[in-house]
C-alpha cells in the first residue's frame, strides 16, 4: 500500500465479527492519513516526511496485529493515537538526563562525572560558532590545539609537557605505541588490570605493539624480578595502579621510588597509568586518600597517564603529562591524530581545569567532587523528604522507609573504601520470589519516568541513595507518573 492508495472501508471497529478477512481491507490507506486533521497537525509541525515515515510504520504494525489475530479491531481513532506516539518516538533522543541514585557516584554507565556549569558554557559557545582550536592569534599562523591545555595540566601537576586524547585507554596506547613498539615493557603480574567493558592492558599493550613482560607474580612483586629483565633492554617500565580493585593479604609490591630509580640507572623511562588520576589530595573532603599525579612524578615518574572524566571532574579524555622529550616524541606519533579531542571536548576540560587554579572551591564548583564531599546529615535531609513523598503517593503494599547505606566513588577509584550515606529503602509485599518479581517491576517503574531514575535492588528492597540528589523536585515533580500497578 502506498500514500496514494485509496480509503479501504468503515472504521476497523464497526466491522462484523463474523468477517475477519475484512479487517485488513477496512484499514485506512496512507493518502486518507496524511490528509485528515491529526496528521496535518503533526505535519505542520515536524514536517511531511516524519509523518509519512510514522503513518507507514502504524500501517505496518496493525497489519501485523490484524494478521495474528483476525478478530481484532483497531479504530481509527486509535490509528491516529499510534502515529502520534510513533513520531514522538522517531524524534526521541536515545541519549537522556536521568538521576542518579544508585549509590556510584562517578557511574560509568550513566556518563561519569557530570560537568561543572561553566564547563557546559564553554562547550556550548564553542559548538555555537568558529574558534581558534588550531589556530594562533599572534602569529597568524596554524597553531597547536593542545596549546589550549597544555599550560594548564603542567602547571597544575608540575609535568614539563602534556597532551591530551579521547580517553586513558587510548592514552596508554598512545605511549606504547610511541615509545615502546616492537619491543618489551615490564609490568607486575599483579597489575595485569582488566578495566570497564573487558578492557585488558595486555590486549591494549598487544594492540599498540610493545611486548609484554610480566614480572613477579600476582601477588607478590620484589624489585629483583624488575632488575632480572633489564638485561631484555626494555623500552620502559610500566606501573598501572590498581584502582579497580585490591590485592590483600600476603602482599608485596615495589615502591615507585625503587622503580624510578632502576629505570633511570639503565636510562629507559619509567610510566606510571594512574587511571583515575586525581590532582588533589581528596583527605581535604574527608574522602580516603588517592595517589595524585602530583605525588607521581615526586616518586620518579617520567610520565603520567590519567583520565579526565573520573576523579578530576571533566569530560571524557585521557591526559599524558611529564617529560618533554618524550612527550614530544609521542606527539608525532601518526596515530595521534585519530585519538584527539574536538573543540567541544577541549573547551569543557579548559574550563575544568581553571577551576582547579582556585582550589579553595573544588568542593562548590565541581560537581563530582561536590557529590563525593557531600555530608550525612544534608543527604538524610532529602532522604527524609523524598521517602514522605513517596509513602504519601505509594499503595499499601510497598513500604517506604529511610535507611542508611555506603555510597562508593565509582568508575575504579578506591574500590574498597565505602561512603556513609542514607537511602530510600522501598520493599514490597509477597513472599522472597513475588517480591524478586515486584522489585524489578518497580525499579521499571522508576526508569519508565519521563527523567529516569536509577536505583539498585539489593537485600529484598530497592534502594534509591540520595548521595548524587542535588535537585529533589526533579524527583518529587514525577510521582505523578510513577506506575504502582506491577509492583502490587
Amino acid at each position: 500500500m502506498n500514500e496514494h492508495t485509496p480509503q479501504a472501508g468503515p472504521a476497523l471497529d464497526k466491522l462484523s465479527p463474523d468477517r475477519p478477512s475484512s479487517a485488513l481491507a477496512a484499514l485506512p490507506g496512507v493518502d486518507r492519513l496524511m490528509t485528515v486533521d491529526p496528521a496535518l497537525d503533526l505535519v505542520a509541525i515536524h514536517g511531511r516526511t516524519c509523518v509519512l515515515n510514522a503513518v507507514r510504520t502504524v500501517l505496518d504494525t496493525c497489519r501485523d496485529i490484524l494478521t495474528s489475530n483476525p478478530d481484532r479491531a483497531i479504530a481509527e481513532e486509535d490509528i491516529y493515537q499510534r502515529i502520534d506516539r510513533q513520531v514522538a518516538d522517531d524524534l526521541a533522543h536515545s541519549l537522556k538526563p536521568v538521576i542518579n541514585l544508585t549509590g556510584t557516584v562517578i557511574h560509568t554507565n550513566l556518563g561519569r562525572s557530570p560537568l561543572p556549569e561553566s564547563a557546559i558554557d564553554a562547550m556550548a559557545a564553542a559548538a555555537r560558532q568558529p574558534v581558534n582550536l588550531e589556530y594562533d592569534l599572534v602569529a597568524g599562523k596554524r597553531g597547536d590545539r593542545d596549546s589550549h591545555l597544555e599550560d594548564r595540566i603542567c602547571r597544575l601537576t608540575g609535568a614539563e609537557a602534556a597532551t591530551v586524547v579521547n580517553n586513558n585507554a587510548a592514552a596508554v596506547l598512545l605511549v606504547l605505541n610511541s615509545l615502546a613498539n616492537r619491543r618489551g615493557v615490564p609490568v607486575s603480574r599483579g597489575e595485569l588490570v582488566e578495566i570497564g567493558g573487558s578492557f585488558r592492558l595486555p590486549d591494549i599493550m598487544r594492540r599498540a605493539g610493545a611486548r609484554l613482560i610480566e614480572v613477579g607474580t600476582t601477588n607478590r612483586t620484589h624489585l629483583k624480578d624488575f632488575e632480572s629483565v633489564m638485561a631484555d633492554r626494555p623500552a620502559l617500565v610500566l606501573k598501572a595502579h590498581t584502582s579497580n580493585y585490591a590485592v590483600v593479604g600476603f602482599t608485596a609490591s615495589v615502591a615507585e621510588q625503587a622503580l624510578a630509580e632502576l629505570c633511570h640507572s639503565h636510562g629507559i623511562p619509567f610510566c606510571i597509568d594512574l587511571g583515575s588520576g586525581t590532582v588533589v589530595d581528596l583527605q581535604k573532603f574527608g574522602l580516603p586518600h588517592e595517589p595524585t599525579v602530583q605525588e607521581a612524578f615526586s616518586n620518579g615518574a617520567d610520565l603520567v597517564t590519567f583520565s579526565g572524566d573520573k576523579l578530576l571532574g571533566g569530560p571524557q579524555a585521557g591526559i599524558v603529562a611529564g617529560r618533554r622529550d618524550l612527550v614530544e616524541r609521542i606527539k608525532r606519533n601518526p596515530m595521534r591524530r585519530a585519538l584527539r579531542l574536538d573543540k567541544v571536548t577541549i573547551a569543557a576540560l579548559d574550563a575544568v581545569l581553571t577551576l582547579y587554579q582556585t582550589p579553595e572551591r573544588l568542593a562548590e564548583t565541581v560537581p563530582s567532587l561536590r557529590n563525593l564531599a557531600r555530608p550525612v546529615p544534608e543527604i538524610e535531609e532529602t532522604a527524609k523528604a523524598v521517602a514522605t513523598a513517596l509513602a504519601s503517593a505509594a499503595p499499601s503494599s510497598v513500604r517506604v522507609e529511610t535507611a542508611p547505606c555506603f555510597s562508593q566513588i565509582g568508575s575504579g577509584a578506591l574500590p574498597t573504601e565505602a561512603l556513609p550515606s542514607m537511602a530510600v529503602r522501598l520493599t514490597v509485599e509477597g513472599g522472597k520470589k513475588a517480591s524478586g518479581s515486584r522489585l524489578r517491576a518497580l525499579s521499571a517503574a522508576f526508569r519508565a519516568l519521563p527523567v529516569p531514575v536509577i536505583g539498585r535492588i539489593g537485600e529484598g528492597a530497592f534502594w534509591l541513595d540520595m548521595r548524587c540528589l542535588d535537585d529533589p523536585d526533579s524527583l518529587l515533580e514525577q510521582l505523578v507518573r510513577l506506575d504502582w500497578s506491577e509492583a502490587t
